[in-house]
């Protein structure tokens, strides 16, 4: 195959005609491409699926790392271990293209590795390597660790992804009409365009679009201007250059307020996070208007198509029959990892996610003595499944982690599970009778995860944050803790409120329902199925990308 000429290699539906590069550090599109650490991948992965399924004119440039985000494994005592293991892909194919860009003064060659549609029905991936022998060992490394904690490296791979991933679309003859940033990693490119339209930022601001998924300031990378200087970042611009192209005068580099006046229209995602985001960005100036556009996730790569037909069918007898499959299909890992054997009869809690200090893993385990009462009581028996990965050096999410290792020991009915990654995580929510989802509000942009547990026969139960005051009517598909006006509270009182909740929920609405009224609890169930795919299917996000982010320059101002 030539891609010195490149076109989508399938026929493109006319709504979405319009030529889109879709920059992301990370891609969930299958279990076996292991190039992604979380949310922000998943969310890319549907994306990608959707953009093939609806024939959308659309290709993703990524990088290809060498170890992933990292193996997690366990230590002799079960506890957590970091590993990082050499990946290989046979069903990648060699584009035969290099080039190089300047890193820190110095030429780094760049080769070019291709994802073709039809291996995991997804739109066209280009992932670049910095990991062959042209390259010295420190170039090297650059793309081996997804979110490399060293500084220097984290800021090249920022220009791989930006710079290399503009100049990649220049070698393969792909003009982009839209230039579509997911997360600000890729802004670099910014820089490259500037210099390619002859220091017109006007051009630039005619192509870029830009996704933000941090709803705080805080959440948004930052590094030393000189150092990005020196790193090569800005294309050959002076510092002064970069200040005032950017409107940024002191010594931090903002890489969202770099992409949010470098793009014509940004979107947070989720209507919650759009409203915390312009509220959030609204002291500077000249930076985009920023729209929401919800995340959503790919239907037909994560819903269990049986269960909805039975659903369809009304056929509750084999409904259930079909959960109770799933559960104890997904018990026979838990055992594995474990050595646990859980009862697919038993209401199953599950919280499954990254592990990251405001998702507060460990929530319902902080109160002891309710805890203990939770997992004793005969009358209405729970099982509980914890899973996620911590960042490597988020040392007190590891602890978070660790500690919920060893409470585990103490109880059959509670396992923590390692490797969730694509493939766990669809077994988890096909495990879970109960989804448990419990961020401090409003730190949750969106979090995805609770959709696809929805289509697999699982109930949101959730703190009111993110995508679920978009989705949860309580007690009719899910169940929600009654907001309260947490900025007027404490973190401890934050923290104690969601709690009380949680367990007065739990133990006067979800279980008596689960065990005490079927029917209504498997209504819950569909009801969740239902609304889930005609609102949370990421056919229905692509869309509204081209519809909203994607459409020609000259709409904007009117459609916002």
């Amino acid at each position: 195959m030539d891609f010195r000429k490149y076109k989508v290699p399938y026929p493109i539906d006319d709504r979405y005609s319009r030529q889109v590069a879709y920059f992301s550090m990370e891609f969930a599109v299958h279990q076996p491409l292991k190039i992604y650490s979380g949310g922000l991948g998943f969310l890319a992965g549907s994306h990608m699926r959707s953009a093939y399924e609806l024939r959308q004119n659309l290709i993703g440039i990524g990088i290809l790392w060498k170890y992933g985000y990292y193996d997690q494994v366990r230590n002799q005592d079960q506890t957590l271990q970091v590993t990082w293991m050499e990946k290989q892909y046979s069903f990648l194919e060699d584009t035969g293209i290099k080039f190089s860009i300047t890193v820190h003064e110095h030429p780094v060659w760049v080769k070019v590795m291709y994802l073709p549609p039809t291996t995991f029905n997804s739109a066209p991936l280009f992932l670049m390597t910095t990991d062959i022998p042209e390259n010295d060992y420190v170039s090297q490394t650059i793309t081996h660790r997804l979110y490399d904690a060293n500084v220097a490296t984290k800021v090249a791979q920022f220009i791989l992804l930006g710079v290399g991933g503009a100049r990649l679309l220049d070698e393969i003859g792909f003009t982009p009409d839209v230039y579509h940033l997911n997360e600000a990693h890729a802004v670099s490119a910014g820089f490259y365009l500037y210099r390619k339209f002859n220091n017109n930022l006007a051009e630039v601001q005619k192509r870029m679009v830009f996704t933000t998924h941090t709803p705080e300031e805080a959440g948004n990378e930052k590094h030393d201007i000189y150092l990005c200087h020196k790193m090569s970042y800005f294309c050959g611009l002076s510092v002064d250059e970069v200040r005032k192209l950017t409107g940024m005068p002191d010594d931090q580099f903002n890489h969202s307020l770099a992409a949010l006046r470098f793009a014509r229209i940004a979107n947070g995602v989720s209507q919650l996070h759009g409203e915390v985001s312009r509220d959030m960005w609204s002291k500077y100036d000249n930076i985009a208007p920023i729209l929401s556009i919800t995340n959503a996730q790919n239907w037909q790569y994560w819903a269990d198509k049986a269960l909805y037909r039975f659903r369809e069918d009304g056929d509750d007898v084999a409904f259930d029959d079909r959960k109770k499959w799933m559960k104890k299909r997904a018990f026979e890992i838990v055992a594995d990892q474990t050595g646990k054997i859980f009862n697919p009869n038993v209401f199953t809690i599950v919280w499954a996610r990254r592990f990251a200090g405001y998702k507060r893993a460990g929530l319902i385990a902080t109160d002891e003595k309710r805890f203990e009462a939770l997992l004793t009581n005969a009358k209405y028996p729970v099982q509980i499944i914890w899973a996620g990965k911590p960042y490597p050096l988020d040392y007190p999410a590891i602890s978070e982690f660790n500690h919920l290792v060893h409470l585990s020991k103490r109880h059959k009915n509670v396992a923590v599970m390692i490797g969730y990654e694509l493939g766990l995580s669809k077994r988890l929510k096909q495990a879970a009778d109960c989804w448990l989802n419990n961020p401090r509000v409003p730190r949750e942009a969106s979090g995805t995860s609770g959709m696809t547990a929805a289509m697999n026969g699982a109930v949101n139960f959730s703190t009111n944050d993110g995508w679920i005051p978009e989705f949860v009517h309580h007690g009719n598909n899910g169940f929600v803790v009654p907001p309260a006006n947490y900025h007027q509270m404490s973190v401890q009182e934050q923290d104690q409120y969601d709690l009380d909740q949680l367990y007065d929920i739990l133990q006067k609405e979800v279980l008596p329902l689960y065990y005490d009224d079927r029917d209504t609890w498997r209504q819950i169930v569909k009801n969740g199925m239902r609304d889930v795919w005609l609102q949370f299917d990421s056919n229905r996000m692509a869309n509204e990308y081209y519809e909203m982010l994607y459409q020609e320059y000259h709409n904007v101002e009117a459609t916002y």
